[in-house]
């Protein structure tokens, strides 16, 4: 599959230098490899499927020979195994109009995470269930401070402990994916600054995919409430989670 797609894109190019018959269109082997600053036969068994060790640093140059678009080079760097250095790059703070106006179209409580954890948008049903975070009164946003270090977060989470240290295991897998993430490194030395129990959850080095399942919370007003947790990821920016809970 990886030959396949390099030599789609190699064939797709105007070549630099035209002239001489061409059996196929697009550029030639020997000119992507000089455009690379790689070898002739380390592209040739690249696309013949030879097993070819093939790095980082010149798979980033291979993308930019072939002027991949930002999806055609995360597609290559997933067909070869690796992981793209830019991946993740991307500043999240300018959220589209269309993304911060999804939990108003639920039903039901939902609300829209940034790649920090901290609620970009909400409607009025999960600000009525999430005391301490999400109504007029919260003095702050971020869902981990909040489950952490706000006594309501204790009071409205049923088996708080167990769900905070779920919780801080699912964010370590997004902390692994930005490594370089000043934002996030930020809230983390925070907290283990300020809660003891986040600190110890995270030097556990434990880590969690963020899946969806029963909720349970004992509201201050309500009384028991049971919902069923579901994460959608935003196809446009990937660290952008709209998290809803439907009645169970």
């Amino acid at each position: 599959m990886l030959g396949a797609f390099i030599r789609a894109h190699r064939e797709r190019l105007s070549p630099t230098r035209p002239g001489g018959r061409r059996r196929t269109p697009g550029l030639r082997r020997e000119e992507l490899a000089d455009a690379a600053d790689l070898g002739v036969t380390w592209i040739t068994w690249l696309e013949q499927g030879r097993e070819v060790r093939a790095s980082v640093a010149a798979l980033s140059r291979l993308s930019e020979a072939l002027q991949l678009s930002g999806a055609e080079r995360a597609s290559l760097f997933d067909l070869a195994g690796k992981k793209d250095p830019e991946a993740g790059s991307e500043p999240d703070d300018g959220l589209l109009p269309a993304l911060l106006a999804l939990p108003g179209l639920m039903a039901v409580p939902a609300y829209l995470l940034d790649a920090a954890w901290t609620a970009r948008a909400w409607n009025g049903a999960a600000s009525e269930l999430f005391v301490g975070w999400l109504d007029s009164q919260a003095p702050d946003r971020n869902l981990l401070r909040y489950v952490f270090l706000s006594p309501a977060a204790r009071a409205l989470i049923a088996d708080w402990e167990v769900r905070a240290a779920r919780l801080a295991a699912e964010f370590r897998a997004d902390f692994h994916r930005r490594p370089g993430d000043v934002e996030m490194k930020g809230l983390v030395d925070g907290l283990c600054r300020e809660s003891t129990f986040f600190a110890q959850c995270w030097e556990r080095q434990d880590v969690l995919g963020r899946e969806g399942g029963e909720r349970v919370f004992r509201h201050p007003v309500q009384g028991e409430l049971r919902f069923v947790q579901t994460t959608l990821l935003v196809a446009l920016q990937r660290d952008i989670k709209l998290v809803c809970l439907a009645a169970a």
